[in-house]
């Protein structure tokens, strides 16, 4: 178990690779989060040192690919600060992005908070809490070099590769009747002809069922899904590499497009 020091030194050396651009292979042995709970708590450290409050929450792996790529066995969850939100349009500068990948996302905007409680919360208390819905892009990165091989706690600690989201305008449709399992989704370069495409099957299933997963992730560790919130449900495709210089069109059918130009 990590102490209190532990903690916050491991939470330090992470932002301060995000700060300064650089990577580390993993963290060092006497800082590394033996649980997802010591996980969560140095990545609430990273959330302490951003300039304004918490934007959201991402979920990551949450596909079979996707978690067979990173060797975990379950999706994580990792925070949205507010200085890497971002509106449709938006130029990224995109750097050394380690993953240089792009993902469609369903993302929900939250009426009501979720907090802790004993008994975990239902689908339908999750979404009667949610109040609009918004197609999405994520940019994920990480601070380790070998991320596919530092296992779930260290990637949890990392923000659960969490980097730039952009958010696309509220979907003016009646999406509750929705089939969003359904839902055809697509990411395509402007000018490239370069395409992915997939469908929101590809999220857990459904992305009302890893928004439900989220809920109760945050809840069995004393975190709360806030009022306000936005969440990232995951990739609806499989993630599409990038590079500078592009600019991608997302489109999730009645959910309406986003635009990203990365620098």
């Amino acid at each position: 178990m990590l102490n209190e020091s532990q903690r916050q030194q491991a939470a330090d050396l992470l932002w301060d690779c995000w700060a300064h651009n650089r990577r580390i292979p993993h963290l060092p042995t006497d800082l590394q989060p033996v649980d997802r709970q010591e996980a969560y708590d140095i990545q609430r450290r990273l959330e302490a040192r951003s300039f304004a409050p918490l934007a959201g929450w991402k979920i990551g792996a949450t596909g079979p690919g996707g978690q067979q790529l990173l060797q975990v066995d379950a999706p994580l969850a990792g925070r949205l600060l507010a200085e890497r939100l971002h509106r449709s349009g938006a130029r990224i500068t995109l750097g050394d992005n380690l993953m240089s990948v792009l993902e469609v996302e369903v993302a929900f905007r939250m009426r009501a908070s979720l907090p802790p409680r004993a008994t975990p919360y239902t689908q339908e208390e999750v979404l009667d809490a949610v109040g609009s819905i918004h197609p999405a892009i994520e940019i994920p990165d990480t601070r380790y070099e070998h991320f596919r091989q530092v296992g779930a706690a260290q990637l949890i600690a990392d923000n659960s590769c969490a980097d730039h989201f952009v958010l696309g305008a509220p979907a003016d449709v009646d999406w509750r009747t929705l089939d969003l399992a359904a839902l055809a989704t697509s990411a395509t370069v402007e000018g490239g002809g370069q395409q992915s495409s997939g469908s929101g099957a590809q999220v857990l299933g459904d992305p009302r069922i890893a928004l439900t997963w989220l809920a109760n992730e945050l809840r069995a560790h004393g975190l709360t899904l806030g009022a306000g919130h936005v969440v990232a449900s995951g990739s609806t495709i499989v993630p599409m590499a990038v590079r500078a210089g592009q600019t991608v069109q997302a489109e999730l059918g009645v959910l309406g497009t986003v635009l990203v130009h990365l620098d």
